[in-house]
């Protein structure tokens, strides 16, 4: 297939790599003369422009940061009236569903697919990222080909913005699992038991977790956020945004939040 790809950073690099050893025909963003000489040296042919990129695609996949930078690249710039009719537009970035709803009004000719992941850079090159997809049968089933070049699994969760529902649920889990974690060290602290001892051991207990060994893997809390904080701060960042938006909030999951906060804080990671 002819993938379109805008977004070849710290997970979109890894991305176009599984993409290109597939046999797909990647033409990948690049802003920087550096930049684009990575890309080749992926395999992949580096393009200047966003249309370039657009033009031609049968699939373009969106791995850009924030939902403002999602929606310069696709509300106000040329990349979807440069994209062919019933090509599919792939979004990775957690955002609003709202924006996704944006796009999917003015992409009329284009089936719109948000499928925000859960995972990191080495889940992809394993082919192991879990992808919670929303879209349309025949949109979802276009970007199957790419998506399985590195998600399993893929999930379809529901019609377009619902794959960003399911993400932002999963992340103000997870920030909660994190809070959890980081109070339970604290009070084993305060009984005299030393971090790495209380991960080592209750990582083997009925309190495991999946974010529990994340976080002895990495051998503290301060030492996972120093590396996943921008992250976490980010998704829970437009968590809270939306849940306000919809004239709600996160209800007891936010006083676990908010001691990842205080951690994030104390990293100087917000």
């Amino acid at each position: 297939m002819k993938v379109g790809f805008i977004g070849a950073g710290r997970m979109g690099r890894p991305m176009v790599a599984r993409l290109v050893g597939a046999g797909h025909d990647v033409r990948a963003l690049g802003r920087t003369a550096e930049r684009r000489r990575e890309l080749e040296r992926l395999g992949a042919c580096a393009v200047n422009e966003v249309t370039e990129a657009g033009a031609r695609a049968d699939v373009v996949v969106l791995c850009v940061f924030t939902d403002e930078q999602l929606r310069q690249v696709c509300l106000e710039s040329a990349l979807l009236p440069s994209m062919p009719s019933g090509s599919a537009l792939v979004v990775h970035t957690t955002a609003s569903p709202e924006t996704i709803e944006a796009i999917a009004d003015r992409a009329d000719h284009v089936g719109v697919v948000d499928a925000p992941v859960s995972g990191g850079p080495h889940d992809i090159a394993s082919g192991t990222l879990t992808l919670f997809v929303g879209g349309a049968d025949d949109a979802v089933a276009r970007a199957r080909p790419v998506l399985g070049c590195y998600g399993d699994p893929v999930l379809h969760v529901g019609p377009s913005g619902t794959g960003q529902k399911v993400k932002l649920v999963n992340n103000a889990l997870f920030a909660g699992h994190i809070g959890l974690v980081a109070e339970s060290i604290r009070l084993g602290e305060r009984l005299g038991v030393p971090e790495s001892t209380l991960l080592a051991a209750l990582a083997q207990g009925s309190a495991a977790s999946r974010v529990l060994g994340i976080v002895a893997a990495r051998g503290s809390v301060a030492s996972f956020i120093e590396v996943a904080g921008e992250f976490v701060g980010k998704d829970v960042a437009v968590v809270r945004g939306i849940a306000e938006d919809l004239g709600t909030d996160l209800g007891a999951l936010d006083n676990v939040i908010k001691v990842v906060d205080h951690v994030m804080d104390d990293a100087g990671k917000v």
